[in-house]
């Protein structure tokens, strides 16, 4: 079943798209994304998005430094999450790398050990190897590095 386009005229429409950006920061995929629920030809399309870049209401580098510190600092995702995510909405490697500095280094540390501290103390009825096993899948899939995992568990 194909869902009902809606019609709205061009500044209509452009309001609607303002206020869509102004309520959370988005990316250019999240837009051309909304942008199908209306019915646009390209040039319109285009200069919607234009528009939301010059008036600054569609920043991408705005979104992936608020998306990181969202994450991160919020839902205590790891880089490599974070990336992944990122990637899938269109972000380039080079912004993502930029970024990252929106995490502190000792937050990033802190947040490995709580979590893993945490996570190892629910565990009951295991051997120390296969708990400390168990954390360390469990904050890789938290998105955290293995290599760093590894820096801070070994003492």
């Amino acid at each position: 079943m194909q869902s009902e386009k809606k019609l709205f005229t061009f500044e209509e429409t452009k309001q609607k798209l303002v206020n869509y950006c102004v309520y959370q920061d988005r990316c250019h995929a999240e837009v051309e994304q909304k942008m199908r629920e209306f019915v646009l030809i390209p040039e319109a399309k285009e200069e919607i998005l234009l528009y939301l870049m010059k008036e600054n209401y569609l920043n991408e580098e705005r979104f992936t430094r608020s998306y990181i510190r969202g994450k991160f600092y919020i839902k205590s995702w790891g880089k490599t999450k974070i990336k992944i995510y990122l990637k899938q909405k269109g972000i380039t490697e080079k912004l993502i790398a930029k970024s990252f500095d929106e995490i502190d280094e000792g937050d990033y540390v802190k947040t490995i050990q709580r979590l893993y501290e945490n996570y190892e103390s629910k565990l009951k009825g295991l051997q120390a190897y296969q708990k400390k096993s168990k954390t360390i899948k469990y904050l890789l899939s938290r998105g955290f590095e293995y290599e760093v995992i590894l820096q801070l568990t070994e003492n």
